[in-house]
């Protein structure tokens, strides 16, 4: 009779992660002519990191998550415009009125199913969107927010024309705010979403307030949007209205499809996936370019359960099962 213990997580790193976190240091070095584009893909990472928290962890599905997004972009936008470039203090306050925006939007969206979600969320991403053109005179309308000028990172680093402060600066802030996330899944908070995910009118009996834990999760969430919103106003010194955009919100669902949910580091391999394909295919064809990304999704979506991430485990997977055999006869 085989009994299986079940602990909290420890917390400890598996060697893949370090190697995983040393792959955008060298590529700093080795890729100097792409940081610009890098530093995009972190902030795509930490966006798609957000809607991971939610959807892959506590079953909140969202077609508006660009909401929060654009919330932190406009935000620390809006303080470099006029007056205000501190990009630390900056990225504070866009987090601070993402999850201001995200508590609020919280008592609707954790209220009925999948479906009363999606349309919430969606109705929300449209109303800001209206309302971010409406109030030309502040974000800009169609043309942008222009006039964003930062200040010196920490007093001593500019952002420079190559990238490299707003490649570094975007890195760290992924990694910081990834290490907590990392820690939050681990938690008995982390595992009660889970819970929830898996069966929300069974948590009630174990003590849980469903609604309160959703509605954290989600002002968290909308809190890290908001940071990487933040992250792609002070780099590019620029804010459009697709911040705001619905097809932002549908490019984040794509990116985790590709990396698959529920993982973290599906999260970051999809948003790298996405923004790399998109790169190289435009490159090739700016006009057909969705056609081959569609391709891949539906290829993903067919031969890889779980996206890539799911992928990895099967086969990780897989080499252990190969592997047990050999080592029985080894023993023996």
């Amino acid at each position: 009779m085989n009994t299986r213990l079940h602990h909290l997580p420890d917390g400890r790193w598996h060697p893949a992660e370090i190697v995983f976190w040393l792959a955008p240091v060298v590529a700093f070095f080795a890729l100097p002519g792409y940081l610009i584009l890098g530093s995009q893909i972190l902030i795509a990472g930490l966006f798609a990191l957000s809607l991971d928290l939610i959807l892959g962890y506590a079953g909140i599905v969202s077609l508006g998550h660009a909401a929060f997004f654009g919330l932190g972009a406009y935000t620390a936008g809006l303080l470099a415009a006029h007056g205000w470039g501190e990009p630390i203090s900056g990225l504070l306050a866009a987090a601070a009125v993402a999850a201001l925006g995200g508590w609020l939007c919280s008592f609707l969206v954790v209220r009925g199913g999948d479906l009363t979600r999606l349309m919430v969320t969606l109705g929300i991403g449209l109303m800001l969107f209206e309302a971010a053109n409406k109030a030309a005179f502040l974000t800009g309308g169609v043309d942008g927010l222009s006039g964003v000028t930062m200040g010196n990172l920490l007093g001593m680093f500019e952002f420079d024309l190559f990238g490299k402060t707003a490649y570094v600066y975007s890195l760290v802030v992924l990694f910081a705010i990834f290490v907590l996330v990392r820690r939050m899944v681990a938690s008995p908070f982390g595992l009660s979403l889970r819970g929830i995910r898996e069966g929300a009118r069974r948590m009630p009996a174990l003590g849980t307030n469903v609604p309160r834990r959703l509605r954290a999760v989600f002002t968290v969430a909308a809190a890290i949007a908001g940071v990487a919103g933040g992250l792609l106003a002070q780099t590019t010194q620029f804010v459009g209205m697709d911040a705001l955009g619905f097809p932002r919100s549908a490019e984040l669902l794509v990116m985790l499809v590709l990396g698959g949910t529920g993982r973290l580091y599906g999260a970051l391999l999809g948003a790298a996936l996405f923004m790399v394909a998109q790169d190289v295919l435009a490159g090739i064809n700016p006009v057909y370019w969705q056609f081959w990304i569609g391709l891949l999704l539906v290829v993903i979506v067919l031969f890889a359960k779980g996206g890539v991430m799911g992928a990895l485990s099967a086969l990780a997977a897989r080499v252990r099962h190969r592997a047990a055999p050999a080592h029985k006869e080894a023993d023996a």
